[in-house]
């Protein structure tokens, strides 16, 4: 394979001192063939740092995020009942590894516990589950009644993986060759990886939402209050958390992964009141499955932005 074309993403921070580590981070991530978007900005001061920061980017499982925030909406203004039990069989439920997707009989859920699955686990047949009670175009309408539009739903989360299935069979590894090629070549074989068809959305776009949750300025305070106390109860720790746990700080994200895709978003917040929402969105330029110096980077990132952000 020839190599990946050099890239230079814009840098941006409020002052030089925030620049420097924004070039800083986007030269460590280079250094390890990674590519993508990054952005950091203190909720309270307004100040920030990142780069790329305006790309569309294929979501993976952030985009359970915004869907999660839909739904609590619409549970907020009673056409949804958190206590309702939907039934799940994995004869017919979303590939994944993890929760109602790994199940191999029909379980009874209800619709808040759901919600629960998909955003502590990144359960797919449980998203996907919400996605027939809350169809994606409704997500996509939803968000841009509330001004964000940046953030697109346009499929369930199985469809990411059928479409990896029609371009390589079953063979995920030659699907993750796939996408290391396409993405050299600026094509995209596997339509859930070309941002004209995916869930995308921008670092951007994705710091703005996590600000609107964290100070209550988009839904209804107990959605909101809701999406916050669900985001805290992730258990994927690898990422942006392997960086940000003290007993002083409190991580709140949601991790998004498929193929070559390695991303989080979330908020970290301290006993002194300092409160930094994170987006980290990355492509690896590499044939791996595991990339754990990649989640050290993306962690490292936001530790430095943290630290560099708080008053």
């Amino acid at each position: 394979m020839s190599a990946a074309p050099v890239h230079h993403p814009v840098c941006v921070g409020d002052d030089g001192a925030l620049r420097d580590v924004a070039e800083a981070i986007a030269t460590d991530w280079a250094a390890l063939g990674m590519r993508g978007s990054f952005l950091a900005r203190n909720l309270d001061t307004g100040e920030q740092l990142g780069f790329g920061i305006g790309e569309l980017m294929p979501l993976a499982s952030v985009v359970k995020v915004p869907l999660a925030l839909v739904v609590l909406d619409r549970i907020a203004t009673g056409d949804l009942d958190p206590a309702t039990p939907v039934v799940v069989d994995p004869a017919r439920s979303s590939v994944g590894p993890t929760g109602l997707a790994a199940f191999r009989h029909p379980a009874s859920v209800a619709v808040g516990d759901l919600l629960l699955m998909m955003l502590s686990v990144s359960d797919n047949a449980a998203a996907d589950t919400v996605l027939d009670l809350v169809p994606a175009a409704d997500v996509d309408e939803r968000l841009r009644a509330w001004g964000l539009g940046e953030i697109r739903m346009r499929h369930r989360m199985n469809h990411m993986y059928e479409c990896a299935a029609g371009a390589a069979g079953n063979d995920f590894s030659l699907a993750l060759e796939l996408a290391l090629r396409d993405e050299r070549a600026g094509r995209h074989t596997i339509e859930t990886l070309d941002p004209a068809y995916a869930n995308v959305g921008t670092a951007a776009a994705l710091v703005e939402l996590l600000r609107r949750v964290w100070c209550d300025e988009v839904s209804v305070p107990s959605a909101t209050a809701e999406l916050r106390r669900l985001m805290g109860l992730q258990v994927f720790t690898q990422r942006l958390a392997s960086e940000l746990r003290t007993d002083t700080l409190r991580w709140s994200g949601k991790t998004g992964t498929f193929l070559h895709l390695r991303h989080e978003i979330g908020v970290v917040e301290a006993e002194s009141g300092d409160r930094v929402a994170v987006a980290a969105l990355t492509r690896a330029d590499r044939c791996a499955g595991l990339a754990p110096d990649v989640d050290l980077a993306i962690g490292v990132a936001g530790r430095e932005a943290f630290e560099v952000l708080r008053r």
